[in-house]
């Protein structure tokens, strides 16, 4: 059986194998698998999930969860950073009124005391196709919530604020699906791409 590395730099095997794959595998084995991915290993799934079913909110927030209960996704970045500080948690969560589509959320890092939460509002991309061409989904850091967050989680600030503006200001991540439980990412700062990609793993 090839490993995911080898399946990810394999031209012959799809997306949907590499899926397949993945969803067969149990959340902490999934959990190891996708955390040993390194930038050349995320730069290629990010390009293979080019032909995955859309993602959308759904994926990172399910329908069956409740307005402000918020859900986890375990992620791992290419940073140039020592590796602690590329194991982060995106935390996302349904605002009270969803009726126009979005989610709220922040991300979780070892960081996130010097730097801030850089909250973020995700949306789906298909009114904008050059976005919808980078994937269904971005996490836009030019936006933060409006209005209640989840429960617990810090006050929501403006990226415009402290160090995170350097972090987070004027950043939006596009999202692609890789399976059930699994997304990667691609970095842009404004309209150009920084060639720095990431992977989540939701744990519920």
């Amino acid at each position: 059986m090839p490993t995911l590395r080898e399946m990810i730099h394999d031209d012959t095997v799809t997306i949907d194998a590499i899926a397949g794959h993945l969803d067969r595998l149990t959340e902490p084995d999934r959990r190891a698998l996708v955390d040993g991915l390194g930038r050349a290993d995320q730069r290629q799934l990010y390009r293979k999930a080019a032909n995955a079913a859309p993602i959308d909110l759904e994926h990172f927030v399910p329908d069956e969860i409740g307005d402000r209960d918020p859900v986890s996704h375990l992620g791992r970045n290419t940073l140039p950073l020592p590796p602690r500080h590329r194991r982060f948690r995106k935390c996302f969560c349904r605002p009270d009124d969803d009726s126009d589509g979005r989610l709220f959320g922040y991300n979780e890092a070892p960081s996130r005391g010097l730097l801030g939460p850089g909250y973020f509002v995700a949306v789906p991309t298909r009114d904008e196709p050059a976005w919808a061409l980078r994937g269904g989904v971005v996490i836009d850091y030019f936006q933060v919530p409006d209005g209640p967050v989840a429960d617990g989680w810090p006050d929501v600030v403006p990226n415009t604020r402290g160090l995170q503006r350097f972090v987070y200001n004027g950043t939006r991540d596009f999202m692609r699906r890789v399976s059930s439980h699994v997304s990667v990412g691609a970095a842009y700062k404004g309209e150009k791409s920084l060639d720095h990609y990431f992977i989540l793993c939701r744990t519920q």
